[in-house]
């Protein structure tokens, strides 16, 4: 069964800066080292949307579907993964007085994944194991570029 990954990081910015970023879903290509592609179905992402994403891992491409599931203003914004029933989220924490944010981002599986994306990940992915450990390098990544992009405007 997999695992729910967690990554955080911390960001010189209050938590409405930070949600001015995270919150643009399209700009993902940006910050994932494994998406290339976000197409948001009917403007800017909301409560509600539908998504498709382009992913690439060497040269494995795949496109994901997903829908906006929690969209809270200045604290999380989260989408399911129609193939594999993975939730994805951004939560934003003030830390101290509020000038700094802690920034989480999650893949949440408590509800386990298809068996189709349990065979692709064994089959294709490098086996359970070593691709949550590529998830979350790229969180990790994800999130620098996230605090790098919020950092430059503040």
């Amino acid at each position: 069964m997999p695992n729910n990954l967690e990554v955080s990081i911390e960001i010189g910015a209050p938590p409405a800066e930070v949600w001015r970023v995270v919150s643009d879903l399209s700009r993902m290509p940006e910050w994932s080292p494994q998406t290339r592609k976000t197409i948001i179905r009917g403007g800017p992402a909301r409560q509600g949307s539908l998504m498709v994403n382009v992913n690439r891992k060497g040269v494995r491409v795949w496109a994901t579907r997903s829908k906006v599931v929690a969209f809270e203003p200045d604290k999380r914004v989260a989408w399911k993964i129609k193939e594999n029933h993975a939730i994805w989220s951004f939560d934003l924490e003030p830390i101290g007085d509020g000038t700094r944010t802690k920034l989480i981002e999650r893949r949440d599986v408590s509800g386990d994944t298809t068996k189709v994306s349990k065979f692709l990940v064994e089959k294709f992915m490098g086996g359970e194991e070593d691709f949550e450990q590529e998830l979350t390098t790229g969180m990790r990544q994800t999130l620098q570029r996230i605090r790098l992009a919020v950092e430059s405007h503040s």
